[in-house]
Order: structure tokens, then C-alpha cells, then sequence
């Protein structure tokens, strides 16, 4: 005799049934602690003394289902998933298959005869493994950059934007800032303060975002560089973007660490506001950096020293493009109108191009050859055009600009009716004992009457022409 597989419960009943045939315990007895009926228990008491151990188990074991669906009927399915529906998933060929060809299969039946045929992978076998990327060697070598939107405040303020800053060799935070969305601007802010704490590095490596990276070569004036880009050039800083989330993963999984720690600090610390976070984040930077940063495999700091001025620093970070100057002198940017003033360098200069100089603090300047040329600027709507293309980055600051246009009080408006809007005023009915007459006229009318009716009095312009008076 082989061996028979049992379960505790079979295990069970052959201990306690053992001990009825031993005269140990009654029948009632064992079927109460067996729970099952008196009847059930003494057919299995006589298959225990009949057959032994071996019979108490159900006989249905290791016997196919009687509900199992025909092999021929599984390998017409397959067959026809194979041919017809090859890169279908379970429940759309599911659906096929009763629809076109009268098949009813359980999706799920379906998915286990299409990962055992090889046509399906199970969510576990389509997971993907990244290989680590080694880090960097030296400090400064490489600095991820990415902004991670987060309710970073809770309930106590507007969701906002922390931008990351990050060594790759080290692991140490370099650079945070708390920003009401990701653009060109806040980046320029973050990139002054991590340049004059720590130096230019080497290169920095960002994700696809529009800030970083034109997605068409010839747009952006045809140079195919951003402004951002263009600042790393003048900086001689390189800019790599990364071709998926997992290639900046240190980056990435940093700001899930924030998202836990950093939130937490802030509340224990009452912060509710951008400004005060702001301040804050020097010391948080302090403490996480003296606690999971590590050394670099090589001890060399290849940050280079920010040997330019403050004036040049402030024209290289800002927005800056060139504009054709009109027969008038006018420039057209950011829906505002510029007009120059007439002198002796911009009557020379029209259908030239300039450079337009929009500073961080909204200030603008308008140079041709390094010369700065004097202006008035002519505002045009300023608003959110129906319909405009917002990048989901900047969803968030789009909408708080157009909730603001929206609470922003506005004069009351009365609906003009048809003639009204045609230019029709309306003079009211004259009298026809009225009239209307210039005061001089009005005065010799008086003196002239005056003999023959002592009372009448004759208006001027603004009054009626009345009768006789008494």
C-alpha cells in the first residue's frame, strides 16, 4: 500500500473514531466533538473498520471534477484564442469567443488555459526589473532634478510643488524649494540658490519636461533649446534629460521619503505657508542629509566656483527672446504691446530684431547690441483664453489664475435693450403748450409781453414755455 495523502481533519476523525472502537467513547459522543450527524458517524466508523485509515478520506479524491469541461472543447478555445485572438486579454477574447462563435468560457477558466498555452502572462511574470544604475563617483558629478506636486502643507494650505535638487554620488539633498507650480521661473529662483551655495556641477539630469527640453527641434525660435537650457549653456552646465522615471530613480524615490518625513516636520513644526516653509528648509536639509547621505566613492568635488557677477547672473537667469521691431517701433510680447521711444539709436532699428529681458520680479527690458532702449508698454487682455493648451505640470497654477480672475469683483453690467444699443435716447413727451428757447429769447419774449399779460412768463432752455399765468 503507497502512501495516502490525509487532511487534519481526516487525521481527526481517525483518532476520535479509533477511541469508539476501543470502547473509550460513545457514538453520540464522537459525532458531537466530530460534528457531524450520529448516522455520518457510524458509516465512517465502518469504513474505519472495514478498510482502515485509508477509507476515511473523501472518494472523490484525486478523481477528476465531474463539472470539468471537455479537453476538446478546452483546446478548440485555445486554438481558436491562438488564431483569431492572439494579443487579446482573457476577458475581451472571453467576450469574442461568445459573441462570434457561441463559446461560453469564464474569463478566468480562459486565463488559466491562456497562461498554460503561453498566450498570456500573469501580472507577476509582466512585472519588469530595472538594473540599478552605480552611482556617480564624485560630488557634484551628476545632480538630479524633478518637482514632486504634493499636498505638502495637508489640509492647512493649496497643494504646491517642492523642487529636488539631489547629488547622485552621495545621496545628499542640495537644493529645496517650495513653489506654487514647476516652470522656467521657479527653476531659474532654485538654480541662483543652489549656484551660490554650492558652485556649478558638472551636469544636471531632469526629466522630459517642457522646462528642460524642446519636444520639437525647430521650435522655441528654431534654436531647439529652452531657456532653462540656454542658462546651463551660458553657465557651461550640462543638461541630460532622462528617458523614463526609473533612470532618475534616486531622485524619484527621495521625494517619496518627502512626501512621508517632510509632511510630517511641517506639521510638528505649525508651517502652513510657501514663505515659511521656504525657511524652513535649510535646517530640514541639515538634519536628513547628516542622517542618509553617504560618502563618494571618490573624495574630489568637481562643483566649479560661480565666477561671474551678480548683474550677469540676474541676465542669464530670466526669460529672454528676440522680437522684430515694427515701421512703428512697436514690439508685440506676452500679449502687451511695446512701444519704443522715438531717439537718435531707434529710429535706426526698425524691421531689426531685439532682445527682450523679462526679469523674475516681472521687470522688463528691451536691448538691441547690449543697449537697453527706453519704452511704454501697452497691456492687452490679460487672462486664460478659452480653450488654451496648459501643461499638466502648470494645471494647478493656471487654475488658481483663473479662480482669481473669477473672484476678482467686477462692475454690475444692465442689459441695454435694441433701441438703446442703436443709439436711440429717448426725449419724453412734449406738452404742446411747451416749448424750449434759449434764455436771451426767453427774457425779450418776457419784456415784450409784459403789457399785454402782466403774468406770463415765458422759460428758458430747461424749462417750459407755460401759459398765461393768473
Amino acid at each position: 500500500m503507497g502512501w495516502v495523502a490525509m487532511s487534519e481533519r481526516d487525521v481527526q476523525r481517525i483518532r476520535v473514531l479509533s477511541e469508539v472502537l476501543g470502547g473509550r467513547r460513545s457514538v453520540s459522543s464522537a459525532a458531537t466533538l466530530l460534528d457531524i450527524t450520529p448516522r455520518q458517524a457510524r458509516r465512517l466508523l465502518g469504513r474505519l473498520r472495514d478498510g482502515g485509515g485509508g477509507a476515511i478520506g473523501h472518494r472523490l479524491r484525486g478523481r477528476p471534477s465531474n463539472r470539468k469541461i471537455a479537453p476538446e472543447l478546452r483546446d478548440h478555445a485555445v486554438a481558436l484564442v491562438r488564431e483569431s485572438y492572439p494579443d487579446f486579454g482573457p476577458s475581451l477574447a472571453a467576450e469574442k469567443l461568445a459573441e462570434v462563435h457561441g463559446l461560453k468560457v469564464s474569463a478566468e477558466t480562459l486565463r488559466m488555459w491562456m497562461i498554460e498555452a503561453g498566450l498570456w502572462l500573469s501580472r507577476k511574470q509582466r512585472r519588469t526589473f530595472h538594473q540599478p544604475r552605480r552611482r556617480r563617483e564624485s560630488f557634484g558629478e551628476l545632480i538630479q532634478i524633478d518637482g514632486s506636486e504634493h499636498r505638502w502643507f495637508e489640509n492647512r494650505a493649496e497643494p504646491c510643488t517642492l523642487l529636488v535638487f539631489i547629488d547622485d554620488a552621495t545621496g545628499r539633498l542640495m537644493q529645496l524649494r517650495f513653489v506654487v507650480s514647476e516652470s522656467t521661473e521657479t527653476y531659474f529662483e532654485a538654480l541662483r540658490g543652489y549656484l551660490e551655495t554650492h558652485g556649478c556641477p558638472v551636469a544636471f539630469y531632469s526629466d522630459k519636461h517642457t522646462v528642460f527640453r524642446v519636444a520639437k527641434q525647430d521650435a522655441k525660435g528654431g534654436h531647439g533649446i529652452t531657456q532653462f537650457g540656454r542658462a546651463l549653456s551660458e553657465l557651461n552646465i550640462e543638461i541630460i534629460c532622462a528617458n523614463s522615471s526609473q533612470a532618475k530613480g534616486r531622485v524619484e524615490r527621495v521625494n517619496r521619503t518627502l512626501q512621508d518625513r517632510l509632511v510630517k516636520e511641517l506639521r510638528l513644526a505649525g508651517i502652513s505657508s510657501i514663505t515659511a516653509g521656504n525657511d524652513y528648509l535649510p535646517d530640514f536639509m541639515e538634519c536628513f542629509n547628516a542622517r542618509f547621505a553617504v560618502a563618494p566613492a571618490c573624495s574630489r568635488d568637481l562643483h566649479r566656483r560661480l565666477n561671474i557677477s551678480a548683474d550677469r547672473l540676474r541676465d542669464i537667469l530670466c526669460h529672454r527672446v528676440l522680437r522684430h521691431v515694427s515701421a512703428q517701433l512697436t514690439v508685440s510680447y506676452d500679449r502687451k504691446t511695446i512701444m519704443l521711444t522715438r531717439n537718435e539709436v531707434t529710429e535706426g532699428i526698425a524691421d531689426q530684431y531685439v532682445e527682450i529681458y523679462h526679469f523674475a520680479d516681472g521687470q522688463l527690458e528691451v536691448r538691441w547690441r547690449g543697449l537697453s532702449l527706453p519704452y511704454v508698454v501697452f497691456d492687452k487682455d490679460q487672462r486664460v483664453s478659452q480653450a488654451e493648451v496648459v501643461e499638466n505640470k502648470r494645471r494647478g497654477a493656471a487654475l488658481a489664475f483663473i479662480k482669481a480672475q473669477q473672484d476678482a469683483p467686477r462692475p454690475a453690467s444692465r442689459v441695454k435693450s435694441a433701441s438703446e444699443a442703436g443709439g436711440y435716447i429717448r426725449a419724453g413727451r412734449k406738452s404742446p403748450r411747451r416749448s424750449w428757447l434759449p434764455p436771451e429769447t426767453a427774457r425779450t419774449a418776457t419784456a415784450m409781453l409784459a403789457p399785454l399779460a402782466p403774468g406770463l412768463k415765458v422759460a428758458a432752455s430747461g424749462g417750459p414755455l407755460r401759459g398765461v399765468g393768473p
